[in-house]
């Protein structure tokens, strides 16, 4: 039989062990679908749980090659590089991607593990062990397909190439969890939330009500500093807290 390695990639491997820790799929189901023995899966499953963001299942030499100083220095220069990023509060980004690292080093010629990346990567202090995350927690509020509609914005620099902020405006349904709309706009309007509902409503039809954060453009003041919330099925977070 062919080795594990050469018919899976890590990926494959460690996306399918997730959704086992996540209870999505039985542990039968992953045996059989990489074709290994009862034994196999918990070796793979400890590994797996040791360090899930390093997880490999690539062959280990017994005798590691070594790295020439110029990868090394590639490998250094990648890691401060991410973590300038990471550090950086107008980028949406909040942790290391060290098999993105190791691609983006492939293109350079530089052939390296993701372990090998970790190790580097917590002698200079550039390590984030990934948080792990409870099975099923998201609570679905509806019962049903287009109760409810989510729509949100939310403002970053998006790439570290980019020299402005944009707007990400987003539309979710809360019980399908389909992404209904999701563009960039140059700043967070009424004119672009108008937009963007009107998509939604064009392409899915109207939903009974919409979600919205506490926004000046989704609210109104009438009389002495008296809020109002806007009408058509509108909803804030205050009023969600409370039930539907």
């Amino acid at each position: 039989m062919v080795q594990l390695h050469k018919r899976f990639s890590d990926e494959q491997v460690a996306f399918l062990l997730q959704a086992y820790e996540q209870g999505l799929v039985s542990r039968d189901e992953v045996q059989d679908a990489l074709d290994i023995k009862r034994a196999r899966f918990f070796t793979l499953w400890k590994q797996y749980l040791d360090d899930p963001e390093g997880f490999s299942i690539s062959y280990q030499r017994t005798t590691p090659r070594k790295i020439s100083p110029a990868s090394e220095e590639a490998i250094e220069k990648a890691l401060i590089r991410e973590k300038s990023l990471i550090e950086d509060p107008e980028i949406p980004i909040s942790g290391f991607n060290y098999s993105a690292l190791r691609d983006h080093l492939r293109k350079q010629g530089i052939d390296v593990s993701v372990n090998t990346i970790i190790d580097r990567a917590k002698k200079l202090g550039c390590y984030k062990p990934r948080k792990q995350k409870k099975a099923h927690d998201r609570e679905v509020l509806t019962a049903s397909v287009g109760a409810l509609i989510k729509h949100d914005g939310s403002t970053h620099r998006w790439s570290p190439y980019a020299e402005e902020k944009w707007t990400l405006i987003s539309s979710i349904d809360d019980y399908s969890r389909m992404l209904l709309f999701a563009d960039f706009f140059a700043g967070e309007t009424t004119w672009a939330h108008i937009q963007a509902t009107q998509a939604v409503v064009e392409t899915f039809g109207l939903p009974l009500r919409n979600y919205v954060d506490s926004l000046r453009v989704f609210r109104f003041v009438q009389g002495r500093g008296e809020k109002k919330r806007v009408e058509y099925g509108l909803i804030t977070e205050d009023e969600i807290s409370g039930g539907l």
